[in-house]
């Protein structure tokens, strides 16, 4: 599908693998909107893009609603790309041995799978009922998951069950958006160069990356981008998870 003229909104869009995709997605032609917290620096970034801020939290139906209206005020939405999320540790016993808090992985989890979940559905409500392009298209939805969800290390439980849940939706939920012309496709990142790993030492940092069996470093951004874009692009990808990693596979820990 082509980009040019299209309305995208990037859910996390401010920073990390959102930031970088809503860059690419604007210089293809994209009307972008960046939907993010309020608290974000999206506001600035829609402004340097050219397009929309939308503060939303990804888990309030009527906030993610709002910001899909906005990016079909822009232009057609026809490209969705999920990138919030998050991922703090959070294991099954603590130090002591007692079960860890429930809260937590409830929250874990409503952010980054029922959050997922609640956008692909606003959205494609919109997306449905706009006319196909020639080739019959009438827009993508792009995923974010994790190797997590595949190789999932110790402290990871909520994380791995979120993003797992996340690509076990990618094939049904694509399967039943057939029939409006809608493709559906997840990217599975490995260690990538984000927020969420920038407060590390740099030692830390190398560490990561020297796992990697090739290339032998963090995973960047612009990638990520990359391959959203060519999800995007390419009308025969569909229903898949991709994992983007360098091929490593997680140890225990």
């Amino acid at each position: 599908m082509q980009i040019q003229g299209t309305g995208a909104l990037i859910t996390g869009g401010a920073s990390g693998l959102g930031l970088a995709t809503a860059k690419r997605l604007a210089a293809a032609g994209a009307h972008v909107t960046i939907a993010d917290l309020p608290s974000s620096p999206g506001e600035q970034v829609a402004a340097e893009l050219g397009g929309v801020f939308a503060a939303a939290d990804v888990t309030d139906a009527e906030q993610v609603r709002a910001a899909v209206a906005a990016a079909q005020q822009a232009a057609p939405l026809r490209i969705v790309v999920n990138c919030a999320g998050i991922a703090p540790p959070a294991k099954v016993l603590d130090r002591d041995g007692n079960p860890g808090s429930l809260a937590d992985f409830e929250k874990i989890i409503r952010i980054n799978l029922i959050g997922t979940y609640n956008v692909i559905g606003q959205a494609s409500a919109v997306i449905a009922q706009n006319q196909p392009t020639e080739s019959g298209d009438r827009g993508v939805i792009v995923n974010t998951a994790s190797v997590a969800a595949f190789d999932g290390q110790i402290g990871q439980p909520a994380y791995s069950a979120s993003k797992g849940g996340v690509h076990a939706m990618t094939l049904p939920i694509a399967r039943e958006l057939a029939r409006y012309g809608i493709r559906v496709c997840t990217i599975a990142p490995g260690i990538m160069e984000t927020p969420m790993l920038a407060g590390l030492p740099e030692a830390a940092q190398d560490s990561l990356g020297q796992q990697v069996p090739y290339p032998s470093r963090l995973g960047r951004p612009d990638e990520y981008a990359v391959l959203a874009q060519q999800i995007v692009e390419n009308g025969y990808l569909n229903g898949e998870t991709i994992r983007l990693d360098g091929a490593i596979r997680m140890a225990p820990k």
